[in-house]
């Protein structure tokens, strides 16, 4: 096994995404504390009576953050969830009926002018619309009735982190606006604690991540809520480290992805305690058996035992909230497998901080 230098925390304390990282408890807090009340009073006019499903627009990291709100409405308000695409508005010009539809957009830049396009059809058919954002002053922001800023603040390094985790945060308190009991309420305001522990003490267990610095190819699963981590954890280790990642659902992995294991195959398992840990538990279980290298996210102790790799989480994290806490140490991986494979953590050769799509 490859060992790190001496010097490696330091660099990479030095470097803008361990900061961004490290500053999203905070971020989350600032989210909560200023948009809570304002947020309840929106809810009137976005989820109006002729609302019978959401339909939403996003890119990239965003996409993930979308992906959570399928499961966070459906689950909590049993609403469906459509995931629009923009290139029907923009390429083909056909922007679709939307009738019935609730329609927001995510974008941490809100300059991508395919998502803006879905938010101006949806207005000229008189549809409620919801900007998600970083930049209440983007294009993006202009185009909706009603904006909600995630107050992130300035993200510098070209991997999305703080303004991934304040995305989710934004629809958790939608949701919890919408109908939330007070035990509700009282989840996110520990969430940023919960997401500090999260953080906590993590840089020893990654010590060992040096073991896949010459990985050629890796893979992530998760269910329910944890599908959009699982997704954003592959993006963040592919696009940092260069190494072919793949995402998905631990059911649609059984399907014929399985078929990637072999030994040595490192699969990243997000499996915090809830209604899909068992099912996370026997997917990982039947990976291992094939030879699977199991890097494992999780509170459950006997699930942690049997990773090559265990990364422990914050116990007693409700399961519609566990994705904001899920998510950070698979940035951390991300981050320290970078450094171990030589490569720039900050500016990430081939990719954009914005990306204007059309």
């Amino acid at each position: 096994m490859m060992r790190a230098p001496h010097s490696e925390t330091a660099r990479m304390s030095e470097t803008q995404l361990f900061a961004e990282i490290h500053e999203q408890p905070a971020a989350v807090a600032r989210l909560l504390a200023r948009e809570r009340e304002r947020v309840r009073g929106l809810v009137p006019a976005l989820f109006r009576a002729d609302v019978r499903y959401v339909l939403i627009a996003a890119r990239g990291t965003s996409d993930n953050a979308a992906r959570y709100a399928q499961y966070l409405f459906g689950t909590q308000h049993r609403l469906p969830v459509a995931l629009a695409a923009p290139a029907l508005y923009t390429l083909y010009e056909t922007p679709p009926d939307m009738a019935g539809a609730l329609v927001i957009a995510i974008s941490q830049s809100g300059r991508s002018p395919d998502i803006v396009s879905v938010i101006q059809a949806a207005r000229a058919q008189g549809r409620p619309t919801l900007a998600i954002t970083n930049h209440p002053a983007s294009p993006l922001a202009e185009a909706a009735e009603h904006v909600l800023p995630i107050h992130a603040g300035e993200e510098r390094s070209i991997a999305a982190t703080k303004t991934y985790t304040t995305s989710l945060a934004a629809v958790a308190l939608l949701s919890a606006a919408r109908a939330g009991p007070a035990e509700a309420w009282a989840a996110l305001t520990r969430l940023p604690e919960q997401m500090q522990a999260a953080l906590n003490g993590l840089d020893a267990a990654l010590a060992r991540v040096e073991r896949y610095t010459y990985a050629s190819r890796a893979a992530v699963i998760g269910r329910g809520y944890n599908y959009a981590t699982a997704g954003e954890a592959a993006l963040k280790v592919q696009e940092l480290t260069r190494i072919p990642t793949q995402a998905y659902s631990a059911a649609d992995f059984r399907h014929g992805p399985s078929a990637l294991v072999e030994p040595g195959f490192p699969l990243l398992v997000i499996a915090p305690s809830g209604r899909t840990l068992a099912d996370m538990a026997d997917c990982a279980q039947q990976a291992r058996a094939r030879g699977a290298d199991l890097i494992t996210l999780s509170d459950d102790a006997d699930l942690l035992s049997r990773a090559q790799l265990p990364l422990p989480l914050p116990a007693e994290v409700p399961e519609w909230l566990s994705p904001l806490t899920a998510v950070l140490p698979g940035q951390l991986l991300a981050l320290r497998l970078t450094e171990a494979r030589g490569l720039p953590v900050d500016q990430p050769a081939g990719v954009n901080k914005v990306t204007e799509t059309r």
